[in-house]
């Protein structure tokens, strides 16, 4: 069979579930690692500020990682390159549960995060490979499915895992999971996509400079006050530059590597800048979501976990329900749905209080993950509707690419902008907190007791607290709420009618 010979039946069944297992398990250990930190920091014997080095140190292999899919599939193919990734990921996996040390960890976790990278951009082309151009819609929602259960899943499971196993668990769960992937991949996988390339060296340093500096900024900047600090100011600059370069040259050379000459196709451009920002609210909400029931509410992990899971699992029901039905709608008339659906769950979210019960906060949940379904398989639909077949790994490296970057975007500009609102609240809250306030005086009354009794002035102090991290929580909910809004116009640019083959 060739690569351009239609898959049917239970050879394409196979390969779905391969893929979709890949691009899970890939997409899981991105954070799963999250909750189990605390506890890797005792085993480590490392501090708070050194032990998300192992958060940071996968996210910025993988970022450089994905933009080299494209070349090494065409050097090796895409059936070996798929295998050499998962199987370099599960063996990884093992060594960073085995890890004793800090740098073990940061080693292992590089490593894990470059062989993984290539997983997602090849799993995704394949899915559009093996289904007709009429079926992509399909293919996309199948595939879109595990895009969002797997980052969204894994504080969950990786609560449950550290909660009753062990941390080490997190990692050690890759290898049935891989090992299966592996087996499906080799006997059911058979596209080769091999063809003539070379290496621009030049293009290489500036994109894995570019991209790793950028991706240490916005994991790094908040925690180090950003451009006061003068690490994240020159690294800045010099990600600048480097990113520069490598766009142009890659427009200029039309190389294989980190294909950003294919931004050249609008829909690809449009879908791009979609999903980045997308990412950006996305990722935002599920990093803020846990900090306020941990962190304010005292909800356990094990609760935050069970209480994020129906974002996901609502996600994937409304894709796998949709996805008869996603080659027969305008596919921009659904992100449209999506996009609403998002901007009134987080709506609703701006009207938290600290007296917020379970239900208020799963329906918003609930809400954004319907909204979330109805915006990734159409949004790859129309990324791929232009492209030519062999342009698919290309455009999907660029896809991806703007995925990751976005969600980290998302996190970083998402923990900045509520620190500095809660900071901004503590001031303006505090203000009033003055010995003649006839309100302070109440309370004290209230309590039996005198504004200057030390008991008093603690309760006090912790009232503030809450109430500015809580207005922090509600501002910052409606900035992401902004932010879906803002998306809408750009669905006019759009090209409907495909010209791929």
């Amino acid at each position: 069979m060739t690569d351009n010979a239609p898959i049917q039946g239970t050879a394409r069944l196979m390969i779905v579930l391969a893929v979709m297992l890949s691009a899970v398990m890939v997409l899981l250990d991105m954070t799963i690692a999250n909750v189990a930190l605390p506890h890797m920091m005792g085993t480590l014997g490392v501090t708070s500020e050194q032990i998300t080095w192992v958060l940071t140190s996968y996210s910025m292999a993988e970022a450089i990682f994905i933009p080299l899919a494209s070349y090494l599939s065409l050097k090796f193919g895409i059936r070996n390159l798929l295998l050499i990734s998962v199987a370099g990921f599960v063996i990884t996996s093992a060594l960073c549960g085995q890890a004793d040390t800090l740098a073990e960890m940061v080693t292992f976790r590089v490593l894990q995060g470059a062989f993984g990278a290539s997983v997602i951009p090849l799993s995704q082309s394949i899915m559009v490979q093996i289904f007709s151009p009429q079926e992509r819609g399909k293919a996309m929602a199948l595939f879109s499915v595990g895009v969002l259960l797997g980052p969204i899943l894994g504080p969950t499971v990786g609560g449950i895992i550290t909660e009753y196993m062990d941390w080490r668990w997190i990692f050690y769960v890759n290898l049935p999971v891989g090992i299966l992937c592996l087996a499906l991949l080799y006997f059911f996988v058979i596209l080769d996509g091999r063809g003539e390339t070379s290496v621009d060296w030049p293009l290489v340093i500036g994109m894995a400079i570019g991209i790793g500096l950028l991706q240490m900024v916005l994991d790094r900047g908040n925690e180090s006050g950003w451009f006061g600090d003068n690490l994240i100011l020159f690294s800045t600059i010099i990600s600048a530059i480097a990113i520069v370069f490598f766009v142009a040259r890659s427009f200029m050379t039309k190389a294989d590597i980190a294909p950003m000459w294919l931004l050249k196709d609008r829909n690809l451009a449009v879908s791009c800048l979609i999903m980045a920002c997308f990412s950006m609210g996305m990722f935002g909400i599920t990093q803020l979501q846990p900090m306020m029931m941990e962190q304010l509410m005292n909800y356990p992990v094990e609760t935050t976990g069970f209480l994020m899971a129906p974002r996901g699992l609502t996600s994937a029901i409304v894709l796998l329900i949709m996805s008869r039905f996603m080659d027969r709608i305008d596919a921009r008339l659904l992100i449209l749905i999506g996009l609403l659906l998002n901007a009134t769950g987080t709506w609703y979210m701006t009207q938290y209080s600290l007296n917020v019960n379970i239900f208020w906060l799963l329906l918003p949940s609930i809400i954004q993950g319907t909204g979330m379904g109805l915006v990734f398989s159409p949004l790859s639909q129309l990324a791929y509707a232009t492209l030519s077949k062999q342009d698919t790994v290309g455009g999907a490296v660029v896809f991806n690419l703007c995925r990751t970057i976005g969600g980290s975007f998302g996190i970083s500009i998402v923990n900045t902008y509520f620190s500095r609102c809660e900071q901004a609240n503590w001031h303006n809250l505090g203000a009033g907190l003055t010995p003649d306030n006839p309100l302070l005086q109440q309370a004290a009354a209230l309590k039996h007791t005198q504004i200057t009794n030390p008991d008093f002035i603690a309760w006090i102090t912790q009232q503030l607290h809450e109430q500015s991290t809580m207005l922090a929580f509600v501002y910052t909910f409606g900035f992401l709420f902004v932010s879906y809004l803002v998306l809408i116009p750009l669905l006019a640019l759009f090209k409907l009618r495909s010209q791929a083959a």
